[in-house]
C-alpha cells in the first residue's frame, strides 16, 4: 500500500466504521441483530430440515422455498459475523480483496433470491392458470434447470462489479469505509478516479436483473387473479388464493424493503447516514428472519410438521 499525493495506491487493508454517528451504542445495536440472525438460522434451517424429511412436501412450490432458505442463511452470515466483530470486538480491518468477495457475495445471493421470488411466482401461475399442466410442466429436471440458470445469472452479473473495482479504481482518497459492511457504492465512492462506470453498472444490474424480475412477477399474479376471481365457487377463490399469500409476503418484504434502501441511499441527501446504514442491515437481515415465519404460519403442511416435531 503506498500513498501518493493524498491517495493511497491499490489498499490491502480497508477499515469498516460499522454506523457512523452511533459508534457510542454499536454494541447494543449488536444485540437485536443477532438475535435476528440466531432467529434466522434456525428458522430456516428448520424449513429444510421439515423440507427434506417429509416426503410429501417435495413438490416444486417448497422445494423452491428450500432453495430460499439456503439462500437467506448465506445471505445473512455474509453480513453479520463481521459486523458483530465490529460492535463487539472492535475489529474493523478488513483485506481489500476480502471485502471485494463480500460485496461479489451479497450481490450473488441478492440476485439469486429475487430469481429463486421470480421462479416461485411462475410455478403459482401454472398451478393456479392451467393445473392440468403443472405437474408436466414443473419437473425435477425443469427445478433443477432454474436453480443452475438462476445461480449462473447472478455470478455471471455481479462479477464485473468487482472486476470494474480492481481493473479501474487504483488510487484511493482513503481507506475507511463509512459503513457496517462492503456495500458497493460505500466501497467506490473512496475511488480517487471517476467513478461513474461503477455507478451505472450497479444501476443497470439493479434495473435489468430487479426490474425484469419483479415486472414478470407482478403479471403473473394479475393474471393468478383474474383466473381466481372468475373461479365459479367462492371456497375454490379461497383455496387458490390461500396458496398465494404467504409469496405475496415474502415478495412485498424483499422488493419493498429493497426499493426503500436503495431510494433512501440514492435522493435521501438530508437523511442522517446512519439511517441510510440501518436500513441496509434491515433490507439483508429483515427477509431471513421473515421468510421462515411467514411460511410455517400460512403453509398447513408446515405447521402440521412444525406441531409434531414440538409435541415430541
Amino acid at each position: 500500500m503506498f500513498k501518493l499525493n493524498g491517495t493511497v495506491f491499490m489498499p490491502s487493508v480497508l477499515t469498516l466504521v460499522g454506523i457512523p454517528g452511533l459508534e457510542s451504542v454499536q454494541f447494543w445495536i449488536g444485540i437485536p441483530f443477532c438475535a435476528m440472525y440466531i432467529t434466522a438460522l434456525f428458522g430456516n434451517s428448520l424449513l429444510l430440515v421439515i423440507i427434506k424429511s417429509e416426503h410429501s412436501l417435495h413438490e416444486p412450490m417448497y422445494l423452491f422455498l428450500a432453495m430460499l432458505g439456503a439462500t437467506d442463511i448465506a445471505l445473512s452470515t455474509c453480513i453479520l459475523p463481521k459486523m458483530l466483530g465490529i460492535f463487539w470486538f472492535h475489529l474493523p480491518d478488513i483485506y481489500f480483496n476480502a471485502c471485494l468477495f463480500q460485496m461479489w457475495l451479497i450481490h450473488t445471493f441478492q440476485c439469486i433470491e429475487s430469481g429463486i421470488l421470480l421462479a416461485m411466482a411462475l410455478d403459482r401461475y401454472v398451478a393456479i392458470c392451467d393445473p392440468l399442466r403443472h405437474a408436466i410442466t414443473f419437473t425435477h429436471q425443469l427445478l433443477t434447470q432454474i436453480g443452475v440458470a438462476v445461480t449462473l445469472r447472478a455470478v455471471i452479473f455481479s462479477a464485473p462489479c468487482l472486476i470494474l473495482i480492481k481493473c479501474r479504481l487504483k488510487h484511493f482518497r482513503t481507506t475507511v469505509v463509512s459503513h457496517s459492511y462492503c456495500e458497493h457504492m460505500a466501497v467506490v465512492k473512496l475511488a480517487a478516479e471517476d467513478i461513474r462506470i461503477n455507478k451505472i453498472y450497479g444501476l443497470f444490474v439493479a434495473f435489468i436483473i430487479l426490474g425484469f424480475d419483479i415486472i414478470v412477477i407482478i403479471l403473473s399474479y394479475i393474471r393468478i387473479f383474474v383466473t381466481v376471481f372468475n373461479l365459479p365457487q367462492r371456497e375454490s377463490r379461497l383455496k387458490a388464493f390461500n396458496t398465494c399469500i404467504a409469496h405475496i409476503c415474502v415478495f412485498l418484504e424483499f422488493y419493498l424493503l429493497g426499493f426503500f434502501s436503495f431510494f433512501t441511499h440514492r435522493f435521501g441527501f438530508h437523511i442522517p447516514p446512519y439511517i441510510h446504514i440501518l436500513l441496509s442491515n434491515l433490507y439483508l437481515l429483515v427477509p431471513p428472519l421473515l421468510n421462515p415465519i411467514v411460511y410455517g404460519v400460512k403453509t398447513k403442511q408446515i405447521r402440521d410438521r412444525l406441531s409434531k416435531i414440538f409435541s415430541l
